[in-house]
């Protein structure tokens, strides 16, 4: 029944190789996001919430830039495989301009009218003119990560991922630094609080732009030349449109989806308790997540890959022996996590985050649900996010993703949070409806071979 894993010791390691830098690059941002968490919440309950709110539409902007970093990814993998490192700059080309335009926008909404935009997301007007001291400052962190991100895409495309894990370990131990200085006043300089924090985002993506500008000038790798990143072409840009944009639709939409769900907790009772419980708990759960996320990226390279090269053989094979490796380890971390949840975090984290005793009771909760979903959830984003676009079978990726989100768990989470007015314990439980549905849909598609396409058009040409 599971002789598609017997993949022999070659693969599995090749596997390894590929997903261990992404899973460290991952476990170190997600760990440093904890710390920054942590000092945040040491200024009070009143604060770590302020930023969760000022993170709602910046999490909006992050999987924009996400979604284009997988929808480049689906070209960069298959034009690696017959080895066009032109178009792969072409490809940079499009996807830098797209995110830097967007990251701009929401940077200036936020510079130029931070309250009434951050009134959206939550109805304590106290929070949000917290929020959006700390908003106006950090939107513009977000303009120069989008670079950063596409490049480090690129690379990782091209089998080299320990690029992103060194750049983006160093920007988030500058970050780590630069917050307990300016969060808290050390070494002389001001105690500016949450714009601290803020601050400390911004000079830390400034860091990380410079490593990134002398990574560019010395290495011998990739040799960029500004004419094809400055100018990639029509061609290229209606190639991009064509795979990369349901791509970039499917994150942008599920980002502004999952934006939904802080911004109903905004709204409901109680929402300094629910946010600042739904922050510990969203940090918690992604550094769980970081071993899914590797082997989701790794099967979009190797799958791309062997399409780009013309073995489709095999494909299947491996989308499915991945795809089954990514629930199996999340099977061994969400254990881990409502373990966690149940018997650690109460008696020693909890209290060091200064939670209230209703916050720290919701907080549980939520972890729990989130280690008894992350074996599924692992599942489906080794599906949609890797075997699927790195087959090039964007479009029913998007449907996947996007249709359980927006019609089942918005629908049921705005309904028991904001009609019926129910405890956020039913209100969370509303939000992994969609996972459920996904997991059923994305194994009949996987198992259909339907999502095997070459996307680079040398097939048509040659």
């Amino acid at each position: 029944m599971f002789s598609y894993l017997n993949r022999g010791t070659q693969f599995y390691r090749q596997v390894a190789a590929l997903a261990a830098p992404i899973v460290l690059q991952n476990l170190i941002t997600s760990t440093l996001a904890m710390a920054d968490t942590f000092m945040v919440g040491l200024l009070g309950e009143q604060p770590m919430a302020a930023v969760a709110l000022a993170n709602i539409p910046l999490f909006m902007v992050q999987m924009f830039i996400f979604g284009v970093q997988s929808g480049a990814t689906v070209l960069f993998s298959q034009y690696w495989g017959r080895q066009r490192t032109d178009d792969i700059q072409r490809v940079m080309g499009v996807s830098a301009w797209c995110v830097g335009i967007l990251s701009l926008t929401v940077a200036l909404v936020l510079w130029f009218i931070p309250q009434p935009f951050l009134s959206l997301f939550g109805k304590d007007q106290a929070l949000v003119a917290l929020a959006a001291r700390y908003g106006r400052i950090a939107g513009f962190s977000y303009v120069l990560n989008a670079f950063t991100m596409v490049y480090i895409s690129a690379y990782r495309a091209m089998e080299n991922p320990s690029l992103g894990m060194y750049i983006l370990m160093i920007s988030m131990s500058c970050n780590t630094f630069l917050n307990w200085v300016l969060i808290f006043g050390r070494l002389g300089a001001p105690a500016l609080g949450v714009e601290g924090a803020a601050l400390a985002t911004l000079l830390s993506r400034g860091v990380e732009i410079a490593v990134l500008a002398l990574h560019i000038r010395f290495n011998k790798f990739l040799r960029l030349r500004p004419g094809l990143l400055l100018r990639p072409g029509m061609e290229m840009a209606r190639r991009f449109v064509r795979y990369g944009g349901p791509v970039v639709c499917n994150e942008t939409m599920w980002g502004l989806g999952t934006g939904i769900f802080p911004t109903v907790m905004g709204h409901m009772q109680n929402s300094q308790e629910i946010l600042a419980a739904y922050t510990l708990a969203g940090n918690v759960e992604k550094i769980c997540m970081v071993v899914g996320f590797g082997i989701a990226a790794t099967a979009s390279i190797l799958i791309g890959r062997e399409i780009g090269a013309g073995r489709t053989q095999t494909v299947q094979q491996v989308g499915m022996a991945l795809s089954t490796l990514a629930f199996l380890c999340g099977l061994a971390v969400g254990c881990l996590l409502v373990l966690f949840a149940q018997w650690i975090a109460p008696l020693w984290v909890f209290p060091l985050f200064q939670l209230s005793p209703g916050a720290s009771r919701i907080a549980a909760m939520m972890i729990t649900v989130s280690g008894l979903m992350i074996p599924i959830k692992n599942f489906n984003q080794a599906i949609i996010v890797g075997v699927l676009r790195g087959g090039g079978d964007v479009r029913a990726s998007t449907i996947i993703d996007l249709t359980p989100l927006w019609l089942v768990a918005i629908p049921l989470t705005a309904l028991t949070g904001l009609v019926l007015k129910l405890d956020i314990f039913w209100v969370y439980l509303c939000i992994p409806s969609e996972n459920i549905i996904k997991f059923f849909v994305g194994m009949r598609r996987l198992r259909s071979g339907r999502w095997i396409n070459d996307v680079t058009g040398t097939a048509a040409r040659e």
